[in-house]
């Protein structure tokens, strides 16, 4: 199994908005909290770039109560002109199939099995490629 990195200054390959969004597109009732913790942000740092996110049109939510729900703009086009034409739904497909590809890894090298699906994997509807 591969170890969580421990804090780390310097660059990084994601942003934080990244981050936050493909948190958000795995689960559209996630508390900012949780989020913050997923991302090892700040709750004030995840606000301000969901407020981002949704000042430009890469997210909405809904109030039901005390719960927001998410719902990210799938089509909506990344803002990079390197990455013109590339929408929401790309970049999110490739995190997604990363993450996917590394529990089905990581299924393999525990149970010798190579195919094998982790049972949270076929619970959400994940795929392998």
């Amino acid at each position: 199994m591969v170890a969580v990195p421990g804090s780390h200054t310097g660059w990084t390959f994601l942003t934080n908005h990244a981050r936050v969004l493909a948190a958000i597109a795995d689960n559209p009732n996630i508390r900012i909290r949780d989020i913050a913790a997923h991302c090892r942000l700040t709750e004030r740092a995840v606000q301000r770039i969901i407020s981002d996110l949704e000042q430009d049109g890469y997210l909405s939510h809904t109030r039901e109560g005390r719960t927001n729900t998410y719902r990210v703009e799938p089509d909506k086009v990344l803002r990079h002109p390197a990455e013109a034409g590339l929408t929401v739904a790309a970049l999110l497909s490739l995190l997604v199939r990363d993450e996917t590809d590394r529990i089905v890894r990581d299924e393999t090298d525990r149970t010798g099995k190579p195919g094998d699906r982790p049972a949270s994997l076929t619970a959400t509807g994940g795929t392998s490629q």
